[in-house]
């Protein structure tokens, strides 16, 4: 055995468990998950080959297929999540990066503590905590009666009208994690560009539009895919602060909470999976459609 092939083996011998993973943990599966899409499965029975009746479903179905109304309104949920949310999460998070971009003391400390909800954002216990905050006797509505005097408020996380707009808020509040990456593209900003704007009699407002947000238009747009796509995905503040039931009213019934009630409330993975590739295409759309517009509004440092 010659020593470029004992090389080549000792190469994918430390490969191999990485490989072994994506193949049996990541590849099969997803392979595996579109054969469901097409059947008709419930864990306890084999799965039986039905085509695109999962996906006519959910798109309004036919004169003899019923269509989902359920799947369509967690589209909707969804994408009011995911565009509200997450603009204003970028730029919450770009205020705050600004303010953290000081030469001040305790800086430092700041920036962690700013960071703490993104750690905590997304567990189980924020989610119980934020249901109580929001409840009828929670502490918002404490607040607002006993130190502004008002009454007759609703019970935020039990009324349609306001349940989906307590997560936008819990999702905001998350923005540690755009800001620290926002915080590293101001320091990569050249101090030389304001000083010299400044001698030229250009303000902070032009300043920021002029210089701060060019330079960070590739940190935005990094930004924005990355947190769209999470969005898209959001899960378990939904399924706790609605107890899994996505309402009131289906209101915060997000799409991964209804292809887990569809999966494992009523058995039905087959319907699972299918869901599960839309939104992997959707996602895909989307993230392609930023791509495609970014041409024009990103601002790379070699001018491309």
């Amino acid at each position: 055995m010659n020593k470029t092939i004992r090389e080549n083996l000792t190469s994918y011998a430390f490969l191999a468990p990485w490989l072994i993973g994506f193949f049996a943990l990541t590849l099969y599966p997803m392979i595996y998950s579109l054969f469901l899409s097409f059947t008709q499965y419930s864990l306890r029975q084999p799965p039986q080959w039905i085509g695109l009746r999962n996906f006519i479903t959910m798109f309004g179905g036919n004169d003899q297929i019923r269509g989902d109304e359920r799947f369509l309104n967690s589209v909707s949920v969804t994408f009011k999540f995911v565009f509200v949310s997450v603009p204003l999460k970028l730029v919450f998070a770009l205020l705050v990066a600004m303010l953290m971009n000081k030469k001040l003391r305790l800086i430092p400390l700041y920036r962690a503590l700013y960071y703490i909800p993104t750690l905590l954002g997304g567990s189980v216990a924020i989610a119980v905590l934020w249901r109580r905050i929001f409840a009828s006797d929670g502490l918002l509505n404490l607040i607002l009666g006993g130190v502004f005097g008002l009454t007759d408020l609703p019970a935020w996380i039990s009324n349609p009208k306001y349940a989906l707009g307590t997560l936008i808020v819990l999702a905001v509040w998350q923005f540690g994690s755009p800001m620290i990456i926002f915080l590293a593209g101001l320091q990569q900003i050249p101090t030389e560009y304001y000083e010299a704007s400044s001698v030229d009699g250009a303000g902070k407002l032009r300043q920021f539009f002029v210089i701060t947000l060019p330079g960070l238009s590739p940190i935005i747009f990094f930004n924005f895919v990355m947190q769209m796509v999470t969005a898209f995905q959001s899960f378990t503040q939904a399924f706790i602060v609605s107890g899994g039931s996505g309402g009131p009213l289906d209101s915060t019934m997000f799409y991964s909470l209804y292809l887990y009630i569809k999966g494992f409330g009523f058995s039905e993975m087959g319907y699972a999976a299918a869901m599960a590739w839309v939104l992997l295409i959707i996602i895909a759309l989307l993230t392609a459609g930023a791509f495609k517009i970014s041409g024009n509004l990103v601002t790379y440092g070699s001018g491309e």
